[in-house]
């Protein structure tokens, strides 16, 4: 059965929440299923090393899940505007990935979660998208056509699945937040399943 990578990186569990969500709209696409991961943690100084799987949650990814998966959805917190460090760590090193073009022609979305409304939640997704670009993917967002985008008080854009955790951290997406979560993981799905057609 095609896979879609749900690939995140998750420090309060609020991303780890929304690529749970996200593979829930996958599953509801005939034929399709997700593969949750990880990417592990970074740091300045390395004193030791990540343990080879996360004691909870998503195993941590390998490159062959990139060369095996049908779509790509990718996660991660906000950094100022920017994806959290351990998601640009693992994308810089993807340098064979994108001249073999293990990428290339697969659908692929992106998904992010702020402490704040402002705390650039666009920002965040429409960085992730540029190497998603330059590894040849068919990106993709939530079109307006999907009714939450349009009545969300909180997170979702056209440009990806997103949540507002709050200066309190909270983890659980809104209903709309979660709804919008869902319908992409059906829309990168149901691409992936017209595109291998």
């Amino acid at each position: 059965m095609p896979e879609i990578l749900v690939l995140y990186y998750s420090r309060g569990g609020s991303v780890a929440k929304l690529a749970r969500q996200i593979a829930r709209g996958i599953g509801e696409v005939e034929g399709m299923a997700a593969r949750l991961r990880t990417v592990p943690p970074v740091a300045p100084i390395t004193e030791v090393a990540a343990p080879p799987e996360p004691e909870d949650g998503a195993p941590y990814v390998d490159k062959r899940d990139l060369r095996e998966c049908a779509g790509l959805l990718l996660g991660s917190p906000t950094r100022f505007g920017n994806m959290a460090a351990p998601v640009k760590h693992f994308i810089d090193g993807l340098g064979s990935e994108w001249a073999s073009g293990a990428l290339v022609g697969k659908p692929a979305g992106v998904f992010t979660s702020t402490a704040t409304m402002h705390g650039g939640q666009e920002s965040t997704l429409l960085t992730m998208l540029v190497p998603l670009l330059h590894h040849g993917c068919v990106v993709a967002g939530i079109p307006f056509t999907e009714a939450a985008l349009n009545t969300t008080r909180s997170g979702g854009t056209p440009y990806g699945a997103s949540h507002v955790a709050g200066l309190q951290d909270a983890p659980e997406p809104s209903d709309e937040e979660a709804q919008l979560a869902r319908a992409l993981g059906r829309r990168i799905a149901t691409l992936a399943a017209k595109l291998a057609a």
